[in-house]
């Protein structure tokens, strides 16, 4: 399935689950159907399983937007003292679509607690009380956040899933992996057809920490080895040390959101030097969320760093702002310079980004899909520096491969049904759905 037709599906109002490999373009087809929904003044939720994906997409997170915070269940008492908090309610009620990204991070428990918030919040029977719920992710990326102990329970696995029935919407078409050769690696992952041409592919790109690219960011998959490398690279280098400190306005809550999201620090260190990378998608600027470079100077008036890009730009990074908002409401905003220190990164917060070039550690995985992530950051084989890698590496959850093939199948069913209607019917659907969530046909 294209982006064109799953955008006619989403329009005509049926519940979706968007997803399909990495690079494939959900983000962008979730941004498209927003701008659609604000132009018809159709209101929507947009959130997150995470906080750093609720950042990317410019939302909070599901925990945070439905009220139960860090609760994985919560007995009927509870969930309507949820209801009787206005704000919360409020949002609930107003909501005609959910939109929740990085589904595959969202324990199915958790998905099934909201959809039942939901109901009882809007007085309604339906799934999730009638809203229509986009469910956006991919399975073989990083599995679901759980509780210490807990078995992680998939979302596709829950009852919440069941209830709902989403339109299985599988984009096929790939935007970010250039190089074909690449592609088919990262496919033989997804596909445990996994062969020794691949291998030997893979461990071809191997080299040793004196032997990889200086100013390349490293993809560690633990947190205390990203933080040591990038204090003890930030201090060899000579000169001033600049800080920014990031400004906050608005709610706490949501502000406090914001921030542990957010891939710029509270408190950014720089020196002339400083491998950077760019956090925010600023294309008529010169950069995008990926975007590496080196601080060459500072602006001597307002001491805001200039970078000098991989590809040669120059740019002078100035402040920017993250906002979270419900539907049109802005809760909180913080302001900080577009960019985080980048010897190191770990390879959960870079999911999401895309890079050109990333020296990584997989000889220490410990989830499966961590590699695949780490892998499909990069857009072809040339720009992949491996240091190391184990088993874990290489695998998929072997239960994903088997729901993916029935997820594909599904999609090209919901492709078959979306050629069968004619345009009128199409825009009667349309039209329909915009009249039952109260919003306005907007004028040809």
């Amino acid at each position: 399935m294209n982006q064109a037709t799953a955008l006619k599906i989403l329009r005509a109002g049926q519940s979706v689950f968007l997803t399909g490999e990495a690079g494939s373009g959900k983000t962008h087809t979730v941004n498209e159907y927003v701008k659609y929904l604000r132009a018809h003044g159709i209101a929507f939720a947009v959130t997150a399983s995470t906080g750093i994906a609720a950042t990317h997409v410019g939302g909070m997170t599901i925990h945070s937007w439905s009220g139960i915070g860090t609760a994985q269940s919560l007995d009927e008492k509870g969930i309507k003292n949820i209801a009787k908090v206005a704000h919360v309610a409020k949002r609930i009620r107003k909501a005609q679509v959910l939109i929740i990204d990085e589904i595959s991070m969202l324990d199915g428990r958790v998905l099934s607690l909201v959809e039942t918030v939901c109901r009882v919040v809007r007085k309604s029977s339906m799934p999730f009380g009638g809203m229509q719920v986009v469910l956006v992710g991919d399975f073989f990326q990083l599995p679901p956040v759980t509780g210490y102990g807990q078995t992680a329970e998939y979302a596709f696995q829950s009852e919440a899933w069941e209830r709902l029935v989403p339109t299985i919407c599988y984009l096929e078409e790939q935007y970010r992996q250039e190089d074909q050769s690449f592609l088919s690696i990262l496919t033989a992952i997804r596909q445990n057809t996994f062969e020794d041409g691949h291998y030997e592919a893979i461990r071809g790109q191997m080299v040793s920490l004196e032997e990889a690219p200086r100013d390349v960011t490293i993809l560690y998959s633990h947190n205390a080895q990203v933080d040591a490398m990038n204090l003890t690279e930030l201090k060899r280098l000579p000169g001033v040390e600049q800080s920014y400190i990031m400004e906050v306005e608005g709610r706490e809550t949501a502000a406090n959101a914001l921030i542990r999201g957010c891939l710029s620090p509270e408190k950014l260190d720089l020196r002339i030097g400083a491998v950077v990378m760019f956090t925010k998608n600023n294309p008529s600027v010169g950069y995008v969320n990926g975007t590496l470079g080196t601080v060459i100077a500072f602006d001597e008036e307002t001491l805001y760093p200039i970078i000098k890009t991989k590809t040669g730009n120059i740019i002078q990074a100035t402040p920017v702002d993250w906002t979270l908002s419900e539907g049109d409401d802005d809760l909180a905003t913080i302001t900080q310079l577009p960019l985080r220190l980048a010897w190191a990164m770990t390879i959960h917060k870079s999911q999401g980004v895309s890079l050109d070039a990333a020296v990584m550690d997989l000889s220490k995985t410990f989830e499966y899909g961590q590699g695949y992530v780490a892998l499909s950051r990069v857009r072809s084989l040339r720009g992949v520096h491996l240091l190391g890698i184990n088993n874990k590496a290489l695998q998929v959850h072997p239960e994903i491969r088997a729901v993916d093939q029935e997820f594909k199948r599904a999609s090209r069913q919901a492709e078959v049904q979306l050629v069968g209607r004619d345009k009128e019917m199409q825009a009667q659907m349309e039209d329909n759905f915009i009249l039952i969530t109260g919003g306005k046909k907007r004028k040809e």
